[in-house]
């Protein structure tokens, strides 16, 4: 269990409260700041490439193909910008397949296990499953994996808003949000030293999560210019149009004046990292077994423990999770985490060495190549149907050269020249580059080839 202080309304344990204790302005000011330095060196390191591929992937995903530049340049040469999407289909027979081949969960004992105990834990992950809709859960979590360049995140903690002792929630984590140690070489976890989850709060959401004090303390401290930077504070136009002003009036403005208060978020880091600490451990003296005591035993109750159950007692240094939740110069919660992993559980869809990939971003190339054959051959076809007139001076009777530059594609048109002039005649248009069909088909080929996905799959064989 973990205790809730210092709150009158029950809130979920998605955001655990500061306790009743003061803490040390200097101790505050170095864990804020421990905090700040070890984010910017995860959001340096890989973080921002990350979001931007990762955002690519997305859209191409989603049809969105094109660069703004790139298509609008088309567009002013009166040249298309077709989007053939293939990486859609793609995509989404894979997460079928996920879908049909989803295996079911059962317990077996094992070393002389029981098998009651086997089968109730086979019955109490089915319940744990369907309270969380765990099905509905694992598809977003293995789709992020797929289109947001590798990464999809499990969050599994217990939750006390339905339950007075608590239940398991499991829940999918927006990867964008999710900031994974630099120095991981491992898909697992375990081996990580530190996971950050970082997201924008309102002021109202601070104080309701965390107390109005410190929402208070936030403010005066994004309102005067002493926060980390505009990565930590985001702010809304004042009357004037500034976004950053900090003057006396328009600035900090009168306290409890919502009218002036032009802080729109702030950013809350939730860091699970890894630290050094003493902890006592029970020890079976004929397994050699051992596990840790509860960190709110007393010695008194751990000897009393020890002594009821025949275990031995010893002290030694372990590395624990610590958890740390700061917005900008302020710690809103610092404290020993009540699990012994981190909440974050990862999807990766590869994992080469701490670079995590996934399906579409081997898709972009390809995926671009067939996009601009395709506008192309459409762009050749469209100057052979209307490649222009060479006219004589004067010749035309009845319409000038502008009539038939807008009218001259138009089916059962009529051309009345001056007798003793030159006849109108077409401008002959470049033939289609032999082997341009033949290369868009490569480019939908090597799409096939590089996921995976045969025609089989697609369900479009013969």
């Amino acid at each position: 269990t973990w205790p809730i202080q210092g709150r009158k309304n029950q809130i979920s344990n998605e955001r655990i409260t500061m306790a009743k204790k003061k803490i040390d302005p200097a101790k505050e000011e170095e864990i804020t700041r421990t905090q700040w330095a070890r984010y910017e060196r995860a959001r340096d390191n890989g973080h921002l490439d990350y979001v931007e591929m990762a955002l690519k992937c997305d859209e191409y995903y989603r049809g969105d193909q094109w660069d703004l530049d790139d298509q609008s340049a088309l567009e002013a040469e009166g040249r298309p910008a077709l989007t053939i999407n293939t990486i859609l289909p793609t995509v989404n027979t894979i997460l079928g397949e996920q879908s049909t081949r989803r295996a079911d969960i059962q317990f077996k004992p094992r070393r002389g296990g029981d098998a009651e105990v086997a089968h109730t834990l086979t019955k109490l992950y089915m319940q744990i499953a369907d309270n969380n809709k765990l099905d509905w859960v694992e598809q977003q979590v293995f789709s992020d994996g797929l289109i947001m360049d590798g990464r999809g995140y499990f969050d599994v903690r217990m939750d006390f808003s339905d339950h007075v002792e608590g239940e398991v929630r499991i829940t999918a984590k927006d990867p964008l949000d999710i900031l994974i140690d630099p120095d991981a070489k491992d898909a697992d976890p375990k081996t990580w030293n530190e996971v950050f989850e970082s997201k924008w709060m309102t002021l109202d959401e601070i104080s309701e999560l965390y107390g109005e004090k410190q929402a208070e303390r936030l403010l005066f401290v994004a309102e005067n210019g002493m926060s980390f930077g505009p990565d930590s504070v985001e702010y809304q136009e004042t009357r004037f149009g500034d976004t950053e002003t900090n003057d006396d009036y328009f600035g900090a403005g009168v306290p409890g004046d919502e009218e002036y208060r032009n802080v729109k978020a702030l950013r809350v880091i939730e860091r699970q990292h890894k630290k050094l600490s003493r902890a006592q451990f029970f020890v079976d003296p004929d397994t050699g077994d051992q596990r840790q005591a509860p960190d709110e035993w007393s010695d008194a109750k751990n000897k009393k423990f020890a002594k009821q159950y025949n275990l031995t007692l010893i002290s030694k240094v372990v590395r624990k999770i610590r958890w740390t939740v700061t917005c900008d110069k302020v710690v809103l919660h610092d404290d020993w985490s009540p699990y012994n992993q981190f909440t974050l559980i990862p999807f990766f869809c590869y994992f080469r060495r701490g670079n995590p990939f996934g399906v579409v971003r081997n898709l972009l190339s390809p995926q671009e190549q067939l996009n601009k054959i395709a506008s192309q051959e459409l762009h050749i076809v469209n100057t052979t149907a209307n490649s222009g007139w060479m006219v004589e001076a004067g010749s035309l009777v009845g319409m000038t050269a502008d009539d038939l530059e807008e009218h001259g594609a138009e089916t059962g048109l009529v051309l009345e020249y001056a007798r003793g002039t030159s006849p109108p005649s077409k401008i002959q248009p470049n033939q289609i580059p032999t082997g341009l069909d033949r290369i868009a088909m490569k480019a939908a080929a090597n799409i096939k080839t590089i996921s995976g996905v045969n025609d089989s799959m697609l369900g479009t064989d013969s």
